[in-house]
C-alpha cells in the first residue's frame, strides 16, 4: 500500500482512503514547477522579442531562463524541504519517537529537488520548442503566446483534477496569471526599447 493511503473500515467493509495532503506536496512541486518554467521562460522570450527581432536572441534567452530557473527551483525546493525535514525530525525527538522508523511521510529533499527542476524544465521547453522553427518575428511571438496559453490550460486542468479542486476556476486562474506575466513583461520591455531608441 502506498504511503499516502490508509485502510479504514466502514460498515464492516475495509476501504482504502487516499491522503490528498501528502499527494499535494508532490503535486505542488510538479505542477507549480512546470507552470513556473512555462510562464517565466515564455515571458522572458516575449520580453526579448519585444525589443529584438533576432530569433537567436529569443531562443538563447529562453534556454538561459530554462537552465537558470531549473537550477533555482531545484535548489530552492531542496533547501525548503530540508528545512521541513529538520523541523519534523526535531518534533519527533521532542515527542520521543525514533527518526529511524519507516519515514512516516517525511519528504525527501533530493526527490523534491529533482522533481521540481525537471518539472520546471518541462514547462520551459514548451515555448522554446514552439519558437524553435519559426523565423518570422510576429508569427514567432504569436506561436509562443498560443503554445504557452494551451499549456497553461493543460497545467491548470491537470492540477485541478489531481488536487480535486474546482476545474474551471483553477484553470482560469492559471491562464490569467500566465497572460498577465507575459503581457506585463512584453509591455514593459516594449516601452523600455522605445525609450532607449529615442
Amino acid at each position: 500500500m502506498a504511503t499516502n493511503e490508509t485502510k479504514i473500515t466502514i460498515e464492516g467493509k475495509e476501504q482504502v482512503e487516499v491522503n490528498y495532503s501528502q499527494r499535494a506536496q508532490w503535486l505542488r512541486a510538479a505542477v507549480l514547477g512546470a507552470n513556473d518554467g512555462l510562464v517565466s521562460t515564455a515571458s522572458l522570450m516575449m520580453g526579448v522579442g519585444a525589443v529584438k527581432d533576432d530569433p537567436k536572441a529569443m531562443l538563447i534567452s529562453g534556454f538561459a531562463g530554462l537552465v537558470a530557473g531549473a537550477c533555482s527551483m531545484a535548489i530552492g525546493e531542496f533547501v525548503s524541504v530540508y528545512s521541513q525535514v529538520d523541523i519534523e525530525v526535531a518534533e519527533m525527538k521532542r515527542n520521543g519517537e525514533s527518526k529511524h522508523g519507516d519515514g512516516g511521510g517525511v519528504p525527501s529533499p533530493v526527490q523534491a529537488a529533482v522533481a521540481s527542476g525537471m518539472a520546471f524544465s518541462v514547462g520551459a521547453a514548451v515555448p522554446l520548442l514552439a519558437a524553435g522553427f519559426i523565423t518570422q518575428h510576429s508569427v514567432r511571438l504569436g506561436v509562443v503566446a498560443a503554445a504557452a496559453s494551451l499549456a497553461l490550460v493543460m497545467f491548470g486542468l491537470t492540477g485541478a483534477v489531481l488536487g480535486r479542486a474546482p476545474v474551471v476556476r483553477s484553470t482560469v486562474r492559471v491562464l490569467a496569471g500566465g497572460w498577465m506575466a507575459m503581457g506585463v513583461t512584453f509591455g514593459l520591455m516594449k516601452l523600455f526599447g522605445s525609450s532607449a531608441a529615442l
